[in-house]
């Protein structure tokens, strides 16, 4: 019975919020009132004008041809209207759905930790089964370190690498020749190593000496005397060439990182995961299931896109950087590419965009709810904008300047959509006379992230839109 009455329960709030757009004005403004609405959801009427949620939504905008339909489905495949479940196995398999579904931080991640893996194993084999190395897991320790986001990084980095490790291993040689392997020597060669490790050229890879020296020390005293000592301190150069080959061969010929860094990926990233975080919002705020739990994961989960912002930045660096050595950079549409025009602006938006989101979980989080039907209306308005908000992310984390001119009408409409949904959440909090000063109801800072939500997406729909003017 009570799996029905949710169920009756979801249908009503469906009908309603389609009988609201239907009897939208211009302006914004509801032609028909509360009481008349739900007067109709209780009886049935108006069900012979019911249409598909997407329909709906999609609005009577037809231009753009068949890549514009296409661009609608991609957008309307993610639309939720059931609030995600909770629990570490369903966020687990919501985790995976999200890197099967989508080409974003968790995909990259999976195949990131497949590459790595694939990399150590085959130069562990090299080490361990054809050389026979006393120490075989300098090779697959040097095959993971070298595995960086972009092809043109791990020949760098390799090369830095290579060099920390022969610069460290040649000073312990030298010392332990001229001193012998005593403290007084370890000492020595320490201090002489971690000198060398500041030199800029080393980059990054400049511990490495240090670390490589310690190893080589413990390598020449344990080492039999003569010339298994140099025979054993060569070897610890070989692994490490071994493992930086293996690694770069890796990078290169398994899905070589250019589509990650590309000039778009920060955009995709950014877009898919306030997509899939608003998509997750706006159910649960439209069913009224705002349960503490729910209220602080979705705040954990804005407040940790920092990583997310760090890494699209550093995609503006390494867009172009993963063009250099990459054979998929010569292949198809990848050709001659330069990058995408009017990224920084848009990628500076969505930035925005996510700290709004943040500061809006935040005050969802110290909201104490009463429960009355003023709260409820209000999140159910609340509801049907950050539905609109998730259309337009959907969008963006399918951004592409292959068909950008189909994407950004579809953008322009959306954005109009969002606007009015925005509009009716400012004029439902005037008409029902919410405390949008007092500081202990969040209606007033609702009001206003709402706002600055919309002006930055407002603000991205319009800088893709010049772009396609432009060309």
């Amino acid at each position: 019975m009570a799996g029905q009455a949710r169920k009756q329960k979801t249908e009503v709030h469906k009908r309603n919020r389609r009988t609201e757009r239907r009897g939208a004005g211009a302006d914004g403004e509801e032609v028909r009132t509360e009481e008349a609405r739900a007067g109709e959801a209780r009886t049935g009427k108006g069900r012979t004008e019911e249409a598909p949620t997407d329909e709906v939504s999609t609005g009577e905008a037809s231009t753009g041809g068949a890549s514009t339909e296409g661009t609608r489905t991609r957008t309307e495949s993610r639309h939720r209207e059931e609030p995600a479940a909770q629990g570490r196995v369903a966020r687990v398999r919501q985790w995976w759905s999200r890197a099967w579904g989508s080409a974003g931080h968790e995909r990259h991640t999976l195949l990131l930790i497949g590459k790595s893996t694939l990399a150590a194993t085959i130069a562990w084999f090299f080490s361990y089964n054809l050389v026979e190395a006393e120490s075989p897991a300098f090779a697959p320790f040097s095959a993971v370190l070298i595995m960086q986001v972009t092809v043109y990084q791990s020949l760098l980095q390799s090369l830095r690498y290579v060099g920390a490790v022969a610069t460290g291993v040649a000073v312990q040689a030298a010392l332990g020749y001229l001193a012998g392997p005593d403290l007084l020597t370890f000492a020595l060669v320490a201090v002489v190593a971690l000198v060398i490790g500041r030199w800029p050229a080393l980059g990054s890879q400049g511990s490495q000496v240090a670390t490589a020296a310690f190893f080589a020390f413990s390598t020449y005293v344990t080492a039999p005397a003569g010339l298994g000592k140099i025979t054993h301190l060569a070897q610890i150069i070989l692994l490490v060439l071994i493992g930086c080959g293996v690694g770069v061969i890796v990078n290169v010929a398994l899905v070589p990182p250019l589509r990650y860094r590309s000039a778009e990926h920060g955009i995709h990233t950014l877009a898919r995961a306030l997509c899939d975080l608003v998509s997750d919002m706006y159910p649960a705020m439209r069913q009224g299931e705002m349960d503490k739990e729910r209220i602080s994961h979705w705040r954990g989960r804005a407040e940790q896109t920092g990583g997310l912002i760090t890494q699209a930045e550093n995609g503006l660096r390494t867009a172009r950087e993963s063009l250099y050595f990459n054979p998929r950079s010569r292949l198809g549409r990848h050709r001659g590419r330069t990058g995408f025009e009017g990224y920084g602006a848009v990628l500076e938006a969505l930035k925005r965009t996510m700290y709004q989101l943040a500061s809006l979980t935040r005050s969802l989080d110290q909201w104490r709810q009463d429960g009355n039907e003023r709260d409820r209306r209000f999140l159910r308005g609340y509801a049907d904008f950050l539905e609109s908000v998730s259309r337009i992310a959907q969008v963006l984390g399918e951004v592409n300047e292959d068909t950008l001119a189909d994407q950004a009408r579809d953008l322009r409409r959306l954005a109009d959509e969002a606007q009015r949904h925005c509009r009716q959440v400012t004029d439902r909090a005037d008409r029902d006379g919410l405390p949008l000063t007092d500081p202990g109801y969040p209606y007033g800072v609702l009001v206003v992230e709402a706002t600055r939500l919309m002006d930055e997406l407002q603000y991205t729909c319009d800088v893709l839109q010049s772009q396609v003017d432009e060309r």
